[in-house]
């Protein structure tokens, strides 16, 4: 939709295809729902929190970065509200504002939309123009067997993650038809299942202002602190997802271990004292009732098995060696992680065409001419906070006004 909009000009048109019966089904869960769709802070920022190929992003960012993206909205009439982590909203908190504003704006603006128009390929010819043998996109092949012509194609196919709004890899498959590298894909931004048997009885519970690690041996692959939640199969919640993207690769070798802080705000000297507080208000109180007020009702029962601690031990019984190994069990909490959940509750997909291949300026491939790429279909993805949208807008713009730009008066571009 992006890159509709701002591959429009003056005596050319612009056609988008679309396999579903509507635009912007993904768009529409975002956010469960509310659409966070950037973050609201600077371009440095923002790619810090790209973990695949940030340098690729340095042009593109410069001429529409995340003030742009909320102006724009602004300008389409929808208020927009930052909230914690620079998370930025539309103010409704509802993510068809944002859908209506864009189909709204691609209408006037002239795009014509192909609702329920499946794409099966791209149509490839020699380039007459080019020094060297090489090919260019000439238009797109639906799967009703219409071949529509164009003089320039942008492909923004997304990934595979939630296949159930039509996510379907298939704009991976016409860039490697096309010669283009696909790297390998896996599930990110997605929950992380665990072995331990304890895990899933605290299934719904949500702990916050947590640290959770990940390590591989001795060495830290992830650090950070925020909310997470327990599941039927593992654990999830935005630390959880922010780490899935920076350890996926890793956990396709094998089971990493993880651990949470439950107490980051304290030290170990200001903790032990909070225990000894906790245990002499009470001496004669089993062991399982002085520990309540350090957790939720619903984690107690599992760290005092934990703990190796008898729970009807007295308070005033308990060891200083047994204390010790109680606070190291508060401040490592452990689990071993032993894989992601599936592209179907991914919200992103980590892989995909090689950046290398393409004009990090205009998004063209260097491979076909005329052929741009842009989106999650690129091997491009960041943290949680509205970073991966923002990648959207920012490659759809660059694509889009480079396709407009390239086309010097010809009469189509097709927008996939």
């Amino acid at each position: 939709m992006m890159a509709a909009l701002f591959a429009v000009g003056e005596g050319h048109s612009v056609h988008l295809f679309e396999q579903n019966e509507k635009l912007g089904k993904k768009l529409f869960i975002t956010g469960k729902g509310r659409c966070n769709f950037t973050n609201a802070c600077s371009r440095e920022e923002m790619l810090a929190n790209v973990i695949s190929n940030p340098r690729f992003l340095y042009s593109s960012i410069q001429r529409w970065d995340s003030d742009d993206s909320q102006r724009f909205f602004t300008r389409l009439g929808v208020p927009v509200k930052v909230e914690r982590g620079n998370r930025a909203f539309p103010a409704s908190d509802h993510s068809s504002d944002i859908i209506r504003a864009l189909e709204k704006a691609l209408r006037d603006s002239g795009v014509v939309i192909h609702l329920r128009s499946k794409v099966a390929g791209i149509c490839l010819e020699e380039d007459p123009a080019s020094a060297a043998p090489g090919k260019r996109a000439v238009g797109v092949r639906l799967d009703n067997g219409a071949v529509i012509r164009g003089a320039s194609v942008i492909l923004a196919g997304g990934g595979l993650s939630y296949p159930s709004t039509g996510a379907s890899g298939d704009g991976l498959r016409f860039a490697a038809d096309a010669g283009h590298t696909v790297t390998a894909c896996r599930p990110a931004l997605v929950p992380l299942e665990t072995r331990e048997s304890w895990v899933p009885t605290l299934q719904g519970l949500s702990l916050r202002n947590v640290t959770l690690t990940v390590a591989y041996g001795k060495k830290k692959k992830y650090e950070a602190f925020g909310e997470m939640l327990f599941t039927h199969f593992g654990i999830s919640g935005p630390l959880v997802l922010s780490a899935s993207s920076v350890i996926g690769k890793e956990l396709e070798k094998g089971p990493l271990q993880a651990w949470i802080n439950l107490k980051p705000a304290l030290d170990e000297a200001q903790l032990d004292a909070r225990l000894l507080r906790e245990f002499e208000q009470a001496p004669n109180r089993a062991f399982r009732n002085a520990a309540a007020s350090l957790f939720p009702a619903k984690l107690l029962p599992v760290m005092v098995e934990l703990s190796g601690i008898p729970q009807d031990t007295p308070a005033r019984e308990i060891t200083h060696a047994q204390r010790q190994q109680f606070l190291q069990l508060i401040r490592h909490l452990p689990m071993t992680l032993t894989g992601t959940r599936s592209f179907r509750e991914a919200i992103i997909t980590q892989g995909g065409v090689n950046v290398r291949e393409v004009d990090p300026a205009t998004m063209e491939s260097k491979k076909v001419r005329g052929l741009y790429l842009c989106g999650e279909m690129l091997d491009l993805d960041a943290l949680t906070g509205g970073f991966n949208l923002q990648i959207a807008w920012t490659t759809g713009h660059a694509a889009g006004q480079a396709a407009a730009a390239a086309l010097q008066g010809l009469t189509m571009t097709g927008i996939l």
